[in-house]
C-alpha cells in the first residue's frame, strides 16, 4: 500500500508508504491525500492532520515514468488539487520531514501549517534539472519562502538543508532525526485538543485575508472576533484559565472527553 491513512485521537495521520521508490508521488497517491483531507474537513471528530512517510526519504517528488504516460491536463489539475490543499484545509496540517523532500516533495511541504524538520532534512526544486519548471508546486512554495527566493531556486536546483528552510519560513521547526516524527505526533494531538471554533476561525481569516486590503482584512478580523466572543467556547476558556484546569470546548464532540479524560483531572493531555 503506498498510501496509509489512520484516524486516532481526532488525528488523521496519512503516511507516504512508498519508501523503496523514494515515496515518489503517484496519481493514486496525490489523488488518496486530496480525498483524505477533504474527507476530513466537516468531520467533527478531526481536528488536525499529519502528514508524514516512511523509510529514509519523505518525498522525491513525483513519478516521472508514471507521469510521461498520463494526460498533462488530468495530471495537472490532480497536481493543481493536491498542491492548493493546505491554502483550502479547515483543518491545521502538521508536516513531519525526514531526509529529503524534492520537487513535488517541498510542495507537500508548503501545504502545511506546522512544519517540522530533522536536522538531516534536504529539499530542492529540481524540476529544472529535467527541463521543466515547479510550476504547480510555485504559488504555495513562493508563498512561505518569498518571491525572489523561490525564483532563485527554481532555476538553479540546488538542494537546501533545513536551518535553511527554517530561516526562509519554508519550516517551522527543526529536530535531532530521532525526535521528529514523535514531536509532530505530538504537535497535531495537541492541535486537535484546542477549540475547535477558535481554529476554524482562524483558519477561515488566514486564508480569506489573504491578498485582501488592509481595510477588508479588518472587517473580517472583527466579523470574525464578534463571533467567538458572543460564543461558549470563550467562555469556558476563561473559566478553565481562572480555575486552573483543562477547558473542555462546547464546540467538541463530547465524545471526545468521554474517551480521553481521565479521572478527576480533565481530558488526557
Amino acid at each position: 500500500m503506498s498510501l496509509s491513512i489512520e484516524h486516532k485521537h481526532r488525528v488523521v495521520r496519512i503516511t507516504l508508504n512508498r519508501p523503496e521508490k523514494r515515496n515518489a508521488l503517484t496519481s493514486a497517491m496525490c489523488a488518496g491525500i486530496v480525498e483524505a483531507i477533504r474527507s476530513a474537513q466537516d468531520d467533527r471528530h478531526v481536528g488536525s492532520i499529519l502528514l508524514c512517510a516512511a523509510g529514509p526519504v519523505f518525498c522525491s517528488g513525483m513519478d516521472v515514468s508514471e507521469a510521461l504516460s498520463m494526460s498533462h491536463s488530468e495530471l495537472a489539475n490532480l497536481h493543481d488539487d493536491l498542491f492548493s490543499i493546505g491554502f483550502h484545509s479547515k483543518k491545521p496540517i502538521v508536516v513531519s520531514v525526514g531526509g529529503a523532500a524534492l520537487g513535488g516533495g517541498v510542495g507537500l511541504v508548503a501545504q502545511g501549517h506546522v512544519v517540522l524538520a530533522s536536522e538531516n532534512s534536504v529539499f530542492g526544486l529540481s524540476e529544472i534539472r529535467l527541463g521543466l519548471w515547479p510550476f504547480l508546486v510555485y504559488r504555495s512554495v513562493e508563498a512561505a519562502v518569498g518571491a525572489r527566493r523561490m525564483l532563485e531556486l527554481s532555476l538553479t536546483g540546488r538542494t537546501f538543508h533545513a536551518h535553511d528552510a527554517l530561516l526562509w519560513g519554508l519550516v517551522h521547526q527543526v529536530c535531532p532525526p530521532a525526535e521528529t516524527s514523535d514531536r509532530a505526533r505530538g504537535v497535531a494531538k495537541e492541535l486537535a485538543k484546542l477549540s475547535p471554533a477558535a481554529v476554524e476561525a482562524g483558519l477561515e481569516y488566514y486564508h480569506r485575508s489573504r491578498g485582501t486590503s488592509w481595510e477588508e482584512a479588518g472587517k473580517l478580523a472583527a466579523q470574525l472576533r464578534v463571533h467567538l466572543m458572543e460564543g461558549e467556547d470563550l467562555k469556558e476558556g476563561f473559566a478553565a484559565f481562572k480555575q486552573k484546569r483543562e477547558p473542555r470546548w462546547p464546540s467538541m464532540p463530547p465524545e471526545f472527553y468521554e474517551k480521553h479524560s481521565a479521572p478527576n483531572n480533565g481530558p488526557e493531555r
